[in-house]
C-alpha cells in the first residue's frame, strides 16, 4: 500500500493556529537564537548533492558491454596477424562507442542540478517580529515567512493569512491555471493540486499576497522528495540495446565453440602444422567477428537523429531514437501536448440559446454561429451585452508576439475571454473604468463599476466569475428580446451542469445600471441581471485528434496522466479519441490510485485510459506498473513532478517549450514544438530506424558468414584456404563503408504504422531473418568456393583463383543488398531500383574498389591479388545474380508459410 502514513502531522489538513502550536512558534516568527538551533538540527534549506562514482570507474563502465569487448577481440586478432592500420581503426571506434556512453552519463545529474536550480535564493522572514530578507539556505521549520506576485516560494508553506493569492504550481501538479490559495484546512486525503492552504517550494506566485509558516526545508519538502526519487529511479535498457547484447553474446559464444571446432578438426583429422591451425583460427575469427556492426548502429541512429530534428524531435540519447519505434504505450501529459495550452471560449449560452464559438487559441480569428449559422452579435441584444460586460470586466489582453503567435498578458481565463470579444468585433473602446473590486479566491468574481457610451450615460456595474456566485446576487435575467425577466435559476444550473459535464470550465456575467454611483463595495453586488454563462476549455489539438488515431492503428495506446481534474481530463480524452473504437473513457483518481495496492493497480493499470489529480509518485508507479507487464513506455512531461516517471520510462519525452530545465534533462527526447502529434511522427522514425538496422544487420552478416563457411570448409576438409586473411579484411572493409551505410538511407516501407509494435523481448534476428541470413552466408560462401574450385581446376594461378574468389564475395553482397531493401515484401519490383539514391553511390564505390583490388599493381603486393579477365567478371556476376534470385524465392517460400 501507498497510503499516506495518518497518524504523520498534516499541517494542510490542520488549522493554522494548530500548526504554529506544534512547530513551537507564533506568527511573529523566530528569534535568531531559535533560529540558529533549529538550523544546526534541521540542516540548510537545500537540496543534498547524491555521492557519484570516481571518474575512472564510471568510464570503465561503459566499456562493459558485449559488443565493445568484440571489438576490442577483433583488434587484438588484427594486431596480432600485423594488421596494425585496421587494428587502430578499430580500437578507436571502440573507445569512441565507450566515451560517447560517458558523456551521456551525467543526465540523471543534470536533472536533479536543474531541479536544485529551482529553489529560491533568499526570502522574506519574520524574526523577532521584524520582516527581513534572509538566505532562503537559513530558513527552518517554524521560520513565519510572506510572499507576494513574482516571488519562488521558498520553502513548503502552511498559510496563515491571504489574499488574492494565486500559485502557478504547473511544474508540481501539471495544471495549467493558478492554484488559488487559502489558509483553511483542507481534507487529509487531498492530493498536491488540492491543497490549497499550503505554497510548495520552487512554485512561483502569479497574484496576490500571503503569509505563513515553513513546515519543511531541503530534502523534506515535495520537490525535495521528487528528488529523491529520480536519484532512486532505476533507467531501464532500450530493447535495441537489450537486443544487441543478447544478439552479441550468442555470436561470441558461436564463434569461441566454432573456432575450437576448427582447431580440434584440423589437428586431429588432418594433422595441420599448429602455426597453420592458429593462422585458419584466426582468419575464421576475424571473419565471424562482426566489427562494423556498432560503427554501422551508431551511424544508422545519428542519421535518425538529425531526420526526428527535422520533425521537432530533439534527440539527448542516441539509442531512444530506435526505442521509440517500440513503445507500446505512450503516457501523454495534457495540457500543452494534446492541447493547445491557449484556454478557448467554445460556448456561450443566453437566454435565447446557445451558441457556438469557432476559433482556437488567443488568436482573434474565428466567429460565431447558432445552429450552425453565423451570427453577428452586433445585430443580437442578449449577445452583445453579455459580450460588453465580460470583456469590461477583465484585465487581460492578447498580444502578437515577434514571430507572430498570440499570447496573453493576464490569467488565461479572462484571456480567452478578451480573444471572444475581439471575434466577435465587439468595440470596448468608450468603456471607462470608475472602480473595481479585483479577483478573489473567496469571492470568486471581480467586479467593475464602469461608464459605457454605448449603453447610456449611466454607470454599470458589472460583475465575472463563478456562476453559483453570480446566481447567489441576481434577481433577474436578460430576455431574449433585450428585456428583463424573473431569474429561473434552475434552467441556469440545468445549463451550467450540462457544459461541465463536457470537460468545460463555466464562466458567468451579470451587470446593473447604478445611478449616481462613483465607488463599488462588496455590499453593492446586489439585485442584479444575470447575462448569460461562458464556456471555456484548453481545446484539444487537432492534429493531435489524427495522431492518436494513428497511433491506435499502430497497436500503441495513448493514455492521458494529468493534473487536472478528472471531469475535465476525460471529456477531452473523448474528444481526442482516446479510448479507441470502445468509446469508454475509463478513468482513476490520484485519490482512488492511493488506496490501491501495486498488484490491484497492475489489475487494473493497462485499462485505464485517464489518470487525473496524480502526484509524482503515481506517475511512477503507472510507469512501473505498465513495464511490469512487458510494455515499452514512453512518457512525456514537462514539470520537475514528470522527472522521476521521465526518468524511469523506456522513453522520457520532455516539452522545449514549457518543460523546465529538471525535466529536460531528465528525458532523451525533448519536443520542440510541445505537439502530440510529433511523437506520432518519431514513433514512425523510430520504426523506419530500427527497420534499416535489421536490414543492415541481415545484410552485414552472410558478409561474414560466408567467409567464416569458406574457411571452415577448407578445414574441415583439409584443403587450402580460398581467402588469406588480408583478403578477408579487404572484403569486410568495402562492404562496411560502401554497401553497409546505404541501408541507413533507407526510407520507411508502406504500412510501417499499420502493423503492431515489435515484441519487446525479442531478438534483433527473427526466425525468418536468421533463415535468410543462412541461407544467405551458405549461398554466397558456396558460390565463392565454387568460383575459386572451378578457377584452380581450369588451371588458373592461386592469385587469380582468389581474386576471383574475392570478387564473388563482393559481387554477391551487392546482388543480396537490393534483397534486403525490402525485407517484408519482394525485392522483384521496379521499386527496388529506386528509392534511396544512396545504394547507387555505394554500388559506384563498390566496383571501383573492386577494380583497384583486382589491377592495381601495388594491390597485388599487399593483398596477393591478380589481374582477372571478361571471363571471371561474367562468370561471378552470373553467379551474383543466381545468388539474388534464390535469396527471394526463400523470401517468397517464407511469406506464403506465415
Amino acid at each position: 500500500m501507498t497510503v499516506e502514513n495518518t497518524t504523520q502531522p498534516l499541517p494542510y489538513a490542520e488549522p493554522a493556529d494548530q500548526v504554529l502550536d506544534r512547530l513551537g512558534v507564533t506568527d511573529e516568527g523566530l528569534g535568531p537564537a531559535q533560529a540558529e538551533e533549529r538550523l544546526a538540527r534541521s540542516g540548510p534549506n537545500r537540496l543534498p548533492a547524491p555521492p557519484r562514482p570516481g571518474v575512472v570507474r564510471r568510464l570503465l563502465g561503459h566499456f562493459d558491454d558485449i559488443l565493445i569487448y568484440i571489438l576490442l577481440a577483433s583488434a587484438v586478432l588484427k594486431a596480432i596477424l600485423g594488421d596494425w592500420i585496421d587494428f587502430t581503426v578499430i580500437l578507436a571506434v571502440a573507445v569512441v562507442n565507450g566515451l560517447v556512453g560517458f558523456v551521456q552519463e551525467g543526465q540523471a545529474e543534470k536533472a536533479l542540478d536543474g531541479i536544485r536550480t529551482m529553489l529560491s535564493l533568499d526570502a522574506q522572514a519574520r524574526r523577532n517580529g521584524q520582516w527581513q530578507v534572509v538566505d532562503a539556505e537559513t530558513l527552518v521549520p517554524g521560520d513565519v515567512v510572506r510572499v507576494r506576485s513574482g516571488d519562488r516560494v521558498p520553502a513548503d508553506v502552511r498559510l496563515l493569512s491571504a489574499t488574492n493569492l494565486q500559485v502557478d504550481e504547473a511544474a508540481l501538479t501539471g495544471e495549467s491555471v493558478p492554484a488559488a490559495k487559502d489558509p483553511r484546512a483542507v481534507d487529509p486525503r487531498a492530493g498536491i493540486g488540492d491543497r490549497s492552504s499550503m505554497l510548495f517550494s520552487g512554485t512561483l506566485v502569479a497574484t496576490g499576497t500571503g503569509v505563513g509558516v515553513v513546515v519543511s526545508t531541503g530534502a523534506d519538502t515535495e520537490i525535495g522528495r521528487i528528488q529523491a526519487l529520480v536519484a532512486g529511479v532505476d533507467h531501464l535498457d532500450t530493447p535495441l540495446t537489450r537486443q544487441l547484447a543478447a544478439f552479441g553474446r550468442a555470436l561470441s559464444i558461436g564463434i569461441l565453440v566454432m573456432a575450437a571446432f576448427m582447431l580440434v578438426i584440423g589437428r586431429v583429422f588432418h594433422d595441420f602444422e599448429l602455426p597453420e591451425l592458429v593462422s585458419a583460427a584466426i582468419g575464421f575469427a576475424v571473419a565471424a567477428v562482426p566489427e562494423g556492426l556498432p560503427a554501422l548502429v551508431t551511424v544508422t541512429l545519428a542519421l535518425g537523429v538529425q531526420q526526428m530534428a527535422r520533425r521537432n524531435a530533439i534527440t539527448r540519447k542516441l539509442t531512444s531514437v530506435e526505442a521509440l519505434g517500440s513503445v507500446t504505450t505512450i503516457c501523454s501529459d495534457k495540457t500543452g501536448t494534446l492541447t493547445t495550452n491557449e484556454m478557448t471560449v467554445r460556448s456561450v449560452v443566453t437566454s435565447a440559446g446557445e451558441y457556438a464559438v469557432h476559433g482556437l487559441g488567443y488568436a482573434p480569428e474565428g466567429h460565431l454561429t447558432r445552429e450552425d449559422v453565423t451570427v453577428d452579435p452586433a445585430a443580437l441584444t442578449d449577445l452583445r451585452r453579455l459580450l460588453r460586460a465580460a470583456g469590461s470586466c477583465n484585465d487581460a489582453r492578447v498580444v502578437q508576439d515577434e514571430d507572430g503567435h498570440w499570447k496573453v498578458v493576464g490569467q488565461p481565463t479572462e484571456g480567452a475571454v478578451t480573444t471572444l470579444t475581439r471575434k466577435s468585433g465587439v468595440d470596448l473602446t468608450g468603456v471607462r473604468r470608475l472602480a473595481v473590486l479585483p479577483f478573489e479566491s473567496a469571492t470568486k468574481y471581480m467586479a467593475t463599476l464602469d461608464l459605457d457610451s454605448a449603453l447610456g450615460a449611466d454607470p454599470l456595474v458589472r460583475a465575472v466569475g463563478a456562476p453559483d456566485r453570480l446566481l447567489d446576487r441576481c434577481t433577474h435575467q436578460l430576455a431574449a428580446d433585450g428585456g428583463l425577466e424573473p431569474l429561473d435559476r434552475p434552467h441556469w444550473e440545468a445549463v451550467i451542469d450540462g457544459l461541465a459535464a463536457q470537460g468545460l470550465r463555466t464562466l458567468s456575467a451579470a451587470e446593473r445600471t447604478a445611478p449616481d454611483q462613483d465607488d463599488l463595495e462588496p455590499g453593492q453586488l446586489t439585485d442584479l441581471v444575470f447575462l448569460g454563462v461562458l464556456g471555456i476549455v484548453d481545446p484539444p489539438r487537432p492534429e493531435a485528434v489524427q495522431a492518436i488515431a494513428d497511433c491506435h492503428r499502430a497497436g500503441i495506446r495513448v493514455k492521458m496522466i494529468t493534473g487536472d481534474h478528472v471531469g475535465t481530463a476525460t471529456a477531452i480524452a473523448r474528444e481526442l479519441g482516446i479510448a479507441g473504437a470502445t468509446g469508454e473513457v475509463l478513468a482513476l483518481t490520484g485519490a482512488e490510485l492511493e488506496e490501491m495496492t501495486n498488484d490491484q493497480l497492475s489489475a487494473r493499470v493497462r485499462e485505464v485510459d485517464v489518470y487525473a489529480r496524480t502526484s509524482p509518485e503515481h506517475k511512477l508507479r503507472i510507469v512501473r506498473a505498465l513495464q511490469g507487464h512487458g510494455e515499452v513506455v514512453a512518457m512525456t512531461g514537462d514539470g520537475v513532478n514528470d522527472a522521476p516517471a521521465l526518468t524511469r520510462a523506456d522513453v522520457g519525452i520532455a516539452m522545449g517549450i514549457k518543460g523546465t530545465e529538471a525535466t529536460k534533462e531528465a528525458a532523451e527526447i525533448v519536443l520542440a514544438d510541445d505537439n502530440f502529434a510529433t511523437i506520432e511522427r518519431a514513433v514512425e522514425e523510430g520504426r523506419r530506424i530500427y527497420d534499416n538496422i535489421r536490414k543492415s544487420v541481415v545484410f552485414l552478416l552472410p558478409t561474414n558468414g560466408a567467409q567464416s563457411l569458406v574457411i571452415l570448409v577448407a578445414v574441415l576438409f583439409g584443403l587450402s584456404l580460398p581467402l588469406a586473411p588480408v583478403q578477408i579484411l579487404w572484403v569486410n572493409l568495402v562492404t562496411a563503408i560502401t554497401l553497409s551505410l546505404a541501408l541507413a538511407y533507407e526510407p520507411a516501407e508502406p504500412g510501417v504504422m499499420s502493423r503492431p509494435p515489435r515484441k519487446p523481448g525479442g531478438s534483433v534476428l527473427g526466425r525468418d531473418s536468421l533463415t535468410e541470413v543462412v541461407t544467405a552466408s551458405l549461398l554466397i560462401g558456396g558460390a565463392t568456393l565454387a568460383v575459386y574450385f572451378v578457377e584452380r581446376n581450369s588451371g588458373s594461378s592461386n592469385g587469380v583463383a582468389q581474386t576471383t574468389a574475392v570478387t564473388m564475395l563482393a559481387l554477391g553482397q551487392l546482388a543480396y543488398l537490393f534483397s534486403c531493401r525490402f525485407l517484408n515484401s519482394s525485392s522483384l519490383t521496379v521499386r527496388v531500383l529506386r528509392g534511396n539514391p544512396v545504394v547507387w553511390w555505394a554500388t559506384g564505390a563498390l566496383i571501383a574498389f573492386q577494380l583497384l583490388f583486382t589491377y592495381a599493381p601495388f594491390m597485388h603486393s599487399w593483398f596477393d591479388s591478380a589481374a582477372i579477365g571478361a571471363r571471371q567478371w561474367a562468370f561471378t556476376a552470373g553467379l551474383a545474380i543466381v545468388v539474388f534470385l534464390l535469396v527471394e524465392l526463400m523470401k517468397a517460400v517464407d511469406r506464403r508459410r506465415q
